[in-house]
C-alpha cells in the first residue's frame, strides 16, 4: 500500500472537507500550516494521551515544486526523540516499523495519518494535553528546517500510546 496520494486527490478532500474540520481529523480545529520553498506542511497534531506515554504526530506535507524532497528527521525541545514510522498490518496484527524517512514526491502530497505514515514522539518533558502546542522543527532532503507549530487534539483513535514495540528500519 503506497501511503502517497495524487495532489488531486489531496486536494479534493480538502475542498470536500466542510469548513473548520482539518484533514488528520474528524473534529473542528483551526487550521495552520508553514511553508519552505515548494512545501507546504498542514495542520500538524498530535493527539492527546495518557501520561509518560509517546505521542504521534500527523500532517500532510504538499509539495508544489518539479523536485521531490524527503522528511529526513524531526526534533523538538520537549521532547527526548522522534522517529519515523509506518503503520502496517501483518499477518492480522497492526505493528510500526521505524523508517529512514518519507517521500515527498514532486507535485503530490503525503498524507502522515492514523493507521500509516507519522512521527513518534518519545519522552515529553511535561503532559500535554487537548489544547497544548508544542514546536518542531522538521528537516527535509531540499527544504531543510522547517519550523512547525504543532497542535494537541482530542485523543481518539489513532493514539499509539497502545503500542509496545516497534519493527526494524525498513525504508
Amino acid at each position: 500500500m503506497k501511503p502517497i496520494f495524487p495532489l488531486g486527490f489531496a486536494l479534493a478532500a480538502l475542498v470536500a472537507l466542510p469548513i473548520g474540520l482539518s484533514p488528520v481529523t474528524s473534529g473542528p480545529a483551526a487550521a495552520h500550516e508553514a511553508k519552505a520553498g515548494a512545501l507546504t506542511i498542514i495542520h500538524p497534531m498530535a493527539r492527546a494521551t495518557l501520561p509518560n506515554r509517546p505521542m504521534a504526530l500527523y500532517m500532510a506535507i504538499s509539495n508544489d515544486g518539479s523536485a521531490p524532497d524527503r522528511l529526513l528527521s524531526a526534533n523538538s525541545p520537549q521532547f527526548d526523540a522522534i522517529e519515523i514510522h509506518e503503520s502496517k498490518e501483518q499477518n492480522g496484527v497492526m505493528t510500526m516499523v521505524q523508517l529512514e524517512a518519507i517521500e515527498a514526491p514532486a507535485e503530490d502530497t503525503a498524507l502522515l495519518e492514523p493507521g500509516g505514515l507519522h512521527l513518534m514522539l518519545f519522552g515529553a518533558k511535561k503532559h500535554f494535553k487537548e489544547g497544548d502546542e508544542f514546536p518542531v522543527t522538521l528537516m527535509f532532503e531540499n527544504a531543510g528546517a522547517v519550523d512547525v507549530t504543532v497542535k494537541v487534539e482530542k485523543a481518539g483513535h489513532g493514539d499509539h500510546s497502545h503500542h509496545s514495540g516497534h519493527g526494524e528500519a525498513t525504508n
